[in-house]
């Protein structure tokens, strides 16, 4: 399986055009990705730099093959009615049996802007892997209360969901909402964490206890090498120097399942860079 995460910033580029078309042809030259996460997805914020229009319709266009799930952080309407979407996409074409859409905490931080941020979460079966949750998100950049608390947040949810695999709801196939689900302990939670790899939001993602506890991709396919740089590689409006805040991680069964993971340093499509992960 390969999976692509990326914060497109609203599929705008480093010349201010906003173009999905460009996104996906950036990532299909990257790898054969059977699932793609894109963070910062845009509808309807016309205001935006590149001016942004239906970008989940556009990129489901763009994507024959693939089915698209869009989840809003934000979701409100203007004066005039016209409504206005941000937050994430998962594209597979893998088989899926569950999605479910997250609210993240947003704790009071009154000293600095911030908005509503939220998970997306796709259960999938990969043949080679077995029923997996792919998990996209997308942390607070101005507030590290807000990010801390987010982070731990989506431990929990993971760790949850492990309680249920190992003691699911008794069954049932009497064909309504309580019919029998997929539960997994084996995870992906990606995206951008807007956080170092030694900040405290980090930390907390992979804090858990036990066998599937979240380890960094990265380090496990990379060994000791430093983070390849995913921000500020060509813009820095929010900083002097790259860094790198846009992780993949996995759940520990996965963990020796990783056989490569890499960061594309060329791309100006966003602000940000892709990141891939190649799993065995």
């Amino acid at each position: 399986m390969k999976l692509i995460s990326w914060n497109t910033q609203w599929c705008c580029g480093l010349d201010g055009v906003a173009s999905p078309q460009r996104i996906v042809d950036t990532v299909r030259a990257l790898c054969d990705f059977d699932v793609l996460c894109l963070q910062e997805i845009a509808q309807g914020y016309e205001r935006l730099q590149g001016a942004p229009a239906d970008q989940p319709a556009q990129l489901a266009s763009l994507l024959p093959g693939y089915r698209c799930f869009f989840g809003a952080a934000v979701d409100e309407f203007q004066t005039d009615g016209r409504r206005q979407r941000f937050g994430n996409l998962i594209a597979t074409r893998l088989p899926v049996v569950r999605v479910q859409h997250h609210g993240l905490p947003w704790p009071a931080d009154g000293s600095v802007m911030s908005m509503p941020r939220m998970c997306t979460v796709v259960t999938l079966i990969p043949p080679a892997l077995g029923p997996l949750r792919v998990m996209t998100t997308h942390l607070e950049f101005y507030s590290a209360p807000q990010r801390l608390a987010q982070a731990r947040a989506l431990r929990a949810w993971h760790d949850e969901a492990c309680a249920m695999a190992a003691a699911p709801p008794q069954p049932g196939d009497e064909g309504s909402p309580f019919q029998s689900k997929v539960h997994t302990p084996h995870a992906v939670l990606c995206g951008d964490f807007n956080a170092e790899p030694r900040d405290a939001a980090v930390a907390a993602v992979c804090a858990g206890q036990g066998p599937h506890a979240f380890q960094d991709a990265w380090t496990l396919a990379n060994a000791h090498a430093p983070h390849a740089p995913t921000f500020q590689l060509f813009d820095r409006t929010y900083g002097s120097e790259p860094i790198a805040c846009d992780f993949v991680f996995v759940s520990g069964g996965l963990a020796s399942r990783v056989i490569r993971v890499e960061v594309d340093g060329q791309t100006r499509a966003s602000d940000h860079q892709p990141v891939w992960v190649e799993f065995g």
